[in-house]
């Protein structure tokens, strides 16, 4: 999976003149605005933002203003694009009358809510989906692995952010999978989403703030690559990493379309058409792109679009074409027209229109961009119909189609050591269980699954690893029997506070790591408390619980009428390998290893299928 470049400049969403402000209302951003219709004019006013799902609307469109011949003026459409970088812009003209559309994020439109969602006549409908992101991240210093560890120790991690974009609503995904709470974290917020007064600026200038939201382009600035760790050269900062990407939490930032309730009841047909005319669009723009990414051979309608998002966006934004303007168009998700189905109409989709515009309003209430709650509507089109005027083939989401390569049996192969599996780590959670206990009901795990089956859907590109652990302790004991027994283990001391020796070296107990190697020489065969026997056992039942949670995930998830790709649920045993407390005193302790985490864990994108990416 080739993730190059997002760049959505979301300039002056918030102008502030000084880092680190506080957060403010939307509706004191906006400012006083006095609700007008709609105006008359030749052309029908769309803004568009600097991201690769647009560049769909310039090809339907043929250019910013509606060409001859070109989809849209085939559906009778006249249309003139506009700059909507933004944001608070937008609103204004929206409010105003000067355009009937909004375009922004999900979470964008939800920071706006009580601002728009005040008067009947500005409640957004929103009419569609465009895309999925694929190329926005964290990128954090070398203190910080995985997103719980944005819950600081001793002092609040300090995260850059531009207040008002759309990495806001990144920012809010992260912190909800690790179980985080919005004041627990510093968040120190930009003016700009790139650029001299953007997060990476900030995280380059100052060496206290631990992570930043930024664009693919700041990204690789910052680390030198998805997967790579900055050096301190070439202008890297030394230690940054990626701690989260839309490349895996491929289920958090929504780009959609609004549109005035009061001019969309009036004018639905001419929405509709406009809806139909980006669905084509978005097919051809995909066809183009995946030949060029196939076969390397640019064709000319496609160096023709790329040419026009170059001259819309500007040279500095997209200084090439095959790397830029393309790796822009690569970072986008196309959902296209069975993505708008999923969303819009699927009620067992966690990541669909409900539970995301949920989400907003939580977001835009808990986090102060508004006072009350707003929600906004869908459009509720007939897609068949849709279809038949945008001229393509009507087909729903294959639902149960299973994403992610291998079987539960091979699901160790995509991590083949321990280290390797927590280098890929991008955050995880655990339930506990009792000593013997094979049986994980929903009544008692409710939140644990909820949680887990919200964390697949949202890191729709990340494998959930359900991973099993057993505590040590009768492993230990056998280990001591054998060896005792054997003659090959010498015992001093007194009464708890024994120390044990082998050939002349003392015996860490609470290295279990060497205990397990000091067992797996085989030398304690024979005997009737064999620990590599116990040793085994463990394994066999940590394998077997994780198991048995992801079969009560599954059957909870089916219970509640809720999606779930099997698949991407992996069961794996640890055994006895990673105690919490490697040598327990008592059953109490003995009962914290005895846990199932789960773990969203990156997966090398060979497991991926080619048609996960779009549609």
């Amino acid at each position: 999976m080739r993730i190059l470049a997002r760049i959505c400049v979301v300039t002056a969403v918030l102008v502030f003149t000084n880092v680190g402000v506080a957060q403010k209302k939307f509706s004191d951003l906006v400012g006083p605005v006095s609700v007008k219709p709609v105006q008359q004019s030749a052309a029908l006013q769309v803004p568009f933002i600097t991201w690769g799902g647009d560049v769909a609307t310039f090809f339907a469109n043929g250019g910013l203003e509606t060409a001859n011949g070109s989809i849209c003026a085939q559906q009778g459409l006249k249309l003139k694009l506009v700059p909507g970088d933004d944001f608070v812009g937008q609103v204004k003209d929206y409010m105003s009358g000067k355009s009937p559309m909004l375009r922004g994020t999900l979470r964008m439109i939800g920071q706006a809510s009580e601002v728009l969602g005040k008067s009947p006549e500005t409640k957004p409908v929103i009419v569609l989906q465009l895309s999925w992101s694929a190329g926005d991240h964290i990128v954090a210093r070398n203190n910080l692995t995985t997103l719980n560890d944005l819950r600081g120790q001793g002092k609040k991690v300090r995260i850059a952010c531009q207040q008002g974009g759309p990495h806001v609503g990144l920012l809010y995904d992260s912190l909800k999978a690790a179980g985080i709470k919005r004041d627990e974290v510093e968040i120190v917020w930009a003016d700009d989403l790139t650029g001299p007064k953007g997060p990476a600026q900030l995280f380059q200038n100052d060496a206290n703030i631990d992570a930043c939201c930024v664009i693919t382009p700041d990204m690789i600035g910052l680390t030198g690559g998805l997967e790579d760790t900055g050096s301190g050269a070439e202008g890297t900062v030394k230690g940054a990493h990626v701690l989260n990407s839309t490349a895996q939490m491929s289920r958090s930032i929504a780009d959609v379309y609004a549109v005035r309730k009061d001019w969309f009841d009036k004018n639905r047909q001419t929405v509709e058409k406009f809806v139909a005319g980006y669905l084509k669009g978005t097919q051809q723009t995909v066809e183009m792109r995946k030949q060029f990414d196939d076969s390397g051979t640019m064709s000319g309608e496609y160096r023709e679009l790329l040419t026009s998002a170059q001259k819309i966006f500007g040279e500095e934004v997209l200084p090439t074409l095959e790397i830029d303007a393309h790796g822009l168009l690569l970072d986008c998700g196309f959902v296209g027209l069975p993505g708008q189905i999923a969303f819009f109409e699927d009620r067992s989709n966690v990541s669909g229109f409900e539970p995301k515009m949920k989400d907003a309003l939580d977001l835009a209430v808990s986090w102060g961009y508004a006072s009350n709650r707003y929600g906004f509507a869908s459009a509720g089109w007939d897609y068949q119909k849709l279809a038949k005027i945008a001229g393509l083939k009507y087909e729903r989401p294959d639902l149960s189609k299973e994403r992610f390569a291998g079987s539960d049996a091979e699901a160790i192969d995509l991590f083949p050591d321990s280290d390797e599996l927590d280098d890929r780590t991008i955050v995880s959670f655990t339930i506990s269980f009792e000593p013997n206990q094979s049986k994980f009901s929903a009544d008692r795990y409710r939140s644990e699954f909820d949680r887990a089956i919200e964390a697949a859907s949202t890191f729709g590109n990340a494998v959930v690893v359900i991973r099993g652990h057993s505590d040590p302790t009768k492993t230990l004991v056998d280990f001591i029997k054998a060896g005792t027994e054997l003659k090959i283990i010498k015992k001093t001391g007194q009464k708890g506070n024994y120390r044990y020796f082998m050939e002349g070296k003392e015996i860490d107990l609470t290295s279990i790591e060497q205990i397990t190697e000091l067992i797996k020489e085989g030398r304690f065969q024979g005997t009737a408390n064999n620990p590599a026997q116990t040793m085994q056992a463990a394994l066999n039942l940590s394998l077997a619980r994780s198991k048995a949670v992801k079969d009560s995930l599954v059957g909870y998830a089916r219970e509640q009428g809720v999606g779930l790709d099997a698949s991407q649920m992996q069961p794996v045993g640890a055994g006895i390998l990673e105690p919490i407390v490697p040598k327990p005193k008592n059953m109490q302790q003995a009962r914290v290893n005895m846990r199932v985490e789960f773990r969203v864990v990156r997966v090398p994108a060979e497991a991926l299928l080619e048609s996960d990416f779009d549609f």
